[in-house]
């Protein structure tokens, strides 16, 4: 169980993770940057990878894998994955996204994933992504705030309590300042200043709000993107604390996309991972039977946020499986296989739980409300690994602002440490 200073620690840590990482390009780059800086080797897809013992990892666009070879790893030695995604529900930038009307220039955006549109009205927010350069090379960018998705004052719609129903094309799209008066803001001239010479980007509203620690006893933490960003960052600190010695090979694979299918060369039903772990075993001398034996005795990791109960609405949760803030991370269940978890991968998040010292919790959704997914279906059938789907449990998902307990955020760190340790 973890120490009052170490859930601090980890709370702050994660704080300034979030803070870096408005978009899964920037959740890519800062997970690589903290590998590297701890030692990891940086690999380059397109060259030859070496098959030493060591920490390596591979960044494809808004994606990350990042592994650590353990001294006498041979050509059957499994894998222990920690899978996760670096996106969350946002608002893409359209082509030509400028829009001047009514004195206002707005940006025209499209919805990115599932956001809960309610949250994004009336918050300070920025634009932060990639953009490419003539010559291929990459770079981020991130705005300050400039940007706001403006309510109906409630005097032109009385109604407004009463249902809230926005129209995504019309009343979605940011307002990034006034078209008239003495000074009047040109957004086409703003966005070139904000690329560069870049001649195409990939960009997206962030919110500008920091994380922070709440509560009548500052037990809570708000923040946006914990959907998913959890799940990352505790196998970023689990992979830098696994053994160089074990008898697996442990593995972070964070994927983009997941919010809109992860069917992309990034997403998690793309090839990035198979290709990733089939290069490593080729490195260690490893046939197609050796690749199968190896994959058979591996063990994959799907973490991603779930869902704890709404005080409000407890009737929307199963009624015996009833997950409470601070009792601990959840081990997900679905008949329909929308989450893998049988009895061998409970039996293992168990095992895993108890050797960290901390508790868990059953996720089941009600029979009356199908739930949502994860990667793990997609790449259980991709890979053909044994999968459990787990993830911290979140009020308020998908909002601009989730909130967890802060007890919760050190247990899955310990029990996902523990998964890799093996």
């Amino acid at each position: 169980m973890s120490t009052a200073a170490t859930r601090d620690r980890l709370a702050t840590e994660f704080a300034e993770y979030v803070t870096a990482s408005p978009t899964a390009f920037h959740a890519a780059a800062v997970a690589r940057d903290r590998l590297v800086a701890e030692g990891f080797t940086e690999l380059d897809e397109s060259a030859a990878w070496p098959s030493d013992a060591g920490g390596y990892v591979v960044v494809r666009d808004g994606a990350v894998i990042a592994w650590r070879i353990p001294a006498g790893a041979g050509p059957t030695t499994p894998f222990r994955v920690i899978g996760a995604h670096t996106d969350s529900p946002t608002f893409r930038l359209k082509p030509n996204p400028v829009v001047r009307e009514h004195g206002w220039e707005r940006l025209n955006v499209e919805v990115y994933g599932g956001p809960t549109f309610p949250s994004w009205f009336d918050r300070d927010l920025a634009v932060a992504g990639r953009v490419v350069d003539a010559d291929g090379s990459t770079r981020l960018v991130r705005s300050g705030p400039v940007a706001r998705i403006p309510h109906l004052a409630i005097h032109l719609d009385r109604a407004v309590n009463d249902g809230f129903t926005p129209d995504v094309q019309r009343h979605l799209l940011p307002v990034v300042g006034a078209s008239d008066g003495p000074d009047p803001v040109d957004a086409a001239h703003w966005l070139r200043e904000l690329v560069g010479d870049a001649v195409a980007w990939d960009l997206f509203l962030a919110d500008t709000q920091e994380p922070a620690r709440i509560g009548a006893y500052g037990d809570l933490f708000a923040s946006w993107r914990m959907d998913n960003l959890t799940s990352v960052h505790a196998g970023l600190l689990g992979l830098l604390e696994a053994p160089a010695d074990g008898a697996h090979i442990p593995v972070l694979a964070a994927f983009d996309h997941e919010e809109v299918g992860s069917a992309s060369v990034t997403g998690a039903g793309g090839p990035f991972l198979e290709d990733v772990l089939g290069r490593v075993l080729e490195g260690l001398g490893a046939g197609r039977s050796d690749a199968a034996r190896a994959f058979r005795a591996s063990w994959l990791l799907s973490s991603d946020a779930g869902h704890l109960v709404h005080p409000g609405h407890p009737e929307k949760h199963d009624p015996t499986n009833r997950p409470r803030p601070g009792g601990g991370p959840l081990l997900k269940v679905n008949a329909r296989q929308r989450y893998t978890t049988e009895a061998r991968g409970e039996a293992l998040w168990a095992a895993a739980c108890d050797r960290a010292g901390v508790p868990f919790q059953h996720y089941v959704n009600p029979n009356s409300i199908p739930g949502g997914s994860t990667i793990g279906p997609i790449a259980a059938t991709r890979l053909g690994i044994p999968t459990v789907d787990i993830g911290v449990g979140l009020l308020s998902m998908h909002s601009t602002r989730e909130l967890v307990h802060v007890d919760d955020l050190a247990a899955l760190h310990g029990a996902v440490a523990a998964f890799l340790a093996g």
